[in-house]
């Protein structure tokens, strides 16, 4: 659903430009969509209420070292609007509408049907490309993961035993939040400590296993919504609102939980920060494959999951300081000539300087 509005404000973002400037969108060339970009550098979005005291527009919170939203659009959104609209005309030059030629260019090192990387060997890597026209170039991103110091504290702000289940679920599935929420009591094989999700997109059903503490928290869940008058069956949303009328709890519900929980820690995590935390535990375990954590992420290219493999910046910060503790430490044993060179020879070189 998050997906549909996101492409559904996309095109009328670009049918709202065109209205502006009184232009058919039948008619739409490379030059509309060449100034359309002009304008998404320069505009700023629609903006929104905010609370008294709220962080700053494109600062960076000091707790989780990530940036919040700022006021202009990012390259990812504008290059994802040049993506919906080229769907756009694709889909209406099927349908025998709209103008012969597509007005956003495609990379020239597409086949003839637009297809980038068409043929790719999966086991070469990709070569680089030339963007397209107009498409912006885009920061490298490293997937942020939640610290397990900073995951405890995120996991005690937790006002009720069904939130618990569902972070304990996040952290040890990886499964995307959409999916999670979406699950219903048939899918959960306690016995085989597995939950089933329909993965986004195919819809096709994966059995996923996850911690025991996940079901524990899962049943003292289901114990005390007994109690207020919930029935679970197989068929019936396993995650649904605290309060009657009960409802299935939806994205926008848990996004609340959890923004409540970061404006009491001063944090800004997202849900699907609990998705790359949990694709960041199983990398660090020497057991699992970089295969294993593909299939458990449910990525259809192994690509995806390497991004995983890049070095998170508190750990090298954490072994940067450690290498330079141990530098200072006065128990360090003293450097050793290599074979081969008198002592006498770096005395007279050095000036009789320690080692």
């Amino acid at each position: 659903m998050e997906t549909l509005k996101s492409y559904g404000r996309a095109l009328l973002r670009w049918q709202r430009f065109l209205w502006a400037i009184e232009h058919p969108w039948e008619r739409a060339s490379r030059t509309e969509v060449r100034d359309f970009v002009l304008w998404l550098q320069q505009a700023r979005k629609p903006a929104r209420r905010r609370r008294p005291g709220a962080p700053r527009p494109g600062s960076v919170n000091t707790v989780t070292g990530k940036r919040y939203t700022g006021t202009g659009y990012a390259p990812r959104t504008i290059n994802h609007n040049l993506t919906v609209v080229k769907e756009f005309y694709d889909f209406q030059s099927d349908a025998g509408h709209g103008p012969i030629v597509n007005p956003v260019p495609r990379p020239r090192e597409a086949d003839a049907a637009g297809r980038l990387h068409a043929h790719h060997n999966p086991m070469e890597l990709y070569q680089r490309h030339r963007r397209a026209p107009y498409r912006q170039k885009e920061p490298k991103r490293i997937p942020r993961s939640i610290p397990d110091r900073l995951f405890d504290e995120l996991f005690a702000k937790m006002p009720s035993d069904r939130d618990r289940a569902i972070l304990a679920f996040y952290v040890s599935t990886g499964a995307r939040a959409s999916e999670l929420l979406g699950v219903t009591g048939q899918f959960v094989d306690i016995g085989q400590q597995l939950i089933g999700v329909h993965r986004k997109g195919t819809r096709e059903l994966q059995w996923l296993p996850a911690s025991a503490d996940a079901f524990v928290w899962l049943r003292l869940y289901q114990q005390a919504a007994r109690k207020n008058g919930v029935r679970f069956s197989s068929g019936k949303p396993l995650w649904v609102t605290r309060r009657s009328p009960f409802r299935p709890l939806n994205y926008a519900a848990f996004r609340a939980v959890l923004q409540r929980a970061n404006k009491a820690l001063g944090t800004n995590w997202t849900l699907h920060d609990l998705r790359h935390t949990a694709a960041h535990r199983m990398i660090d375990d020497p057991e699992l494959s970089l295969a294993d954590v593909q299939w458990v992420l449910g990525h259809a290219h192994i690509t995806s999951t390497q991004i995983y493999l890049e070095p998170r910046q508190e750990d090298v910060v954490a072994k940067v300081l450690a290498h330079h503790a141990a530098a200072r430490s006065p128990e360090r044993p003293a450097p050793q000539l290599a074979a081969g060179y008198r002592p006498e020879v770096f005395d007279a070189l050095f000036g009789g300087m320690p080692a």
